[in-house]
């Protein structure tokens, strides 16, 4: 059986590299161009959105009423620091869809909680088909819990502190002028993996704050522009 401290800090790309990524063909109904604005597209409630965020209606609440809203509390934080390692190679719809399995399976991401998880309890939810079944991604969601609880400071201090200087971004109007990542993406996964966290590369890093509001990342003509962080 492995040592849960043993693991080793990963770095890999999201399988969308930048957004969520959707595929599906519309949400009850086609999707329109809005032409000579930027990348948006218009649904059928009539509201401009962000490409990704048009395919279903997982991801429709996720784009809406989430995505790049400031999140500024460990549990918060620890949550969608989890849920990016778990998504590695899979599709974020994969981990929207059981996310409520990993809530109950991680103790609502308390720290404190999955902290004192021993292995026991990695075994235990190997078999839990309601979350990602991956061993290394299991025990780095535990080592993870410990080192939050070893941090100097809180978890949201430390993340916020590497927000970039919003006023020096251009505003997004194309998914590609969306990067995969920034220098203070990359200072971040640093300071994480020197705190002891793993799964946390630069990538991870930026997802996260597109996720957390550090950065606004919803296009120029996307609605929800104006209520994300960043």
């Amino acid at each position: 059986m492995s040592d849960l401290g043993a693991i080793l800090a990963v770095s890999g790309p999201r399988a969308s590299g930048k957004v969520p990524v959707a595929t599906d063909t519309g949400v009850d109904g086609p999707v329109a161009a809005v032409d000579g604005v930027g990348g948006g597209r218009l649904g059928p409630d009539g509201l401009v959105r962000c490409p990704w965020g048009m395919s279903t209606p997982d991801y429709v609440a996720y784009h809406d009423e989430e995505w790049g809203r400031p999140v500024r509390d460990t549990v918060g934080l620890f949550e969608r620091l989890s849920l990016e390692a778990f998504q590695s190679g899979l599709s974020w719809l994969t981990i929207l869809r059981k996310r409520e399995g990993f809530r109950r399976a991680f103790a609502g991401f308390d720290p404190e909680v999955v902290a004192a998880f021993g292995e026991a309890d990695v075994e235990r939810l190997l078999l839990d088909a309601s979350i990602v079944r991956n061993r290394r991604k299991i025990e780095a969601t535990v080592v993870n819990a410990r080192a939050i609880l070893a941090l100097e400071r809180p978890l949201e201090e430390l993340i916020w502190s590497f927000q970039p200087d919003t006023s020096a971004r251009p505003v997004p109007r194309m998914l590609a002028d969306v990067p995969a990542q920034v220098p203070e993406s990359v200072a971040l996964a640093k300071a994480l993996r020197k705190a002891g966290l793993v799964f946390v590369g630069p990538t991870t890093s930026y997802a996260l704050m597109q996720a957390c509001g550090l950065v606004n990342d919803h296009l120029a003509d996307c609605f929800a522009r104006g209520a994300a962080g960043g």
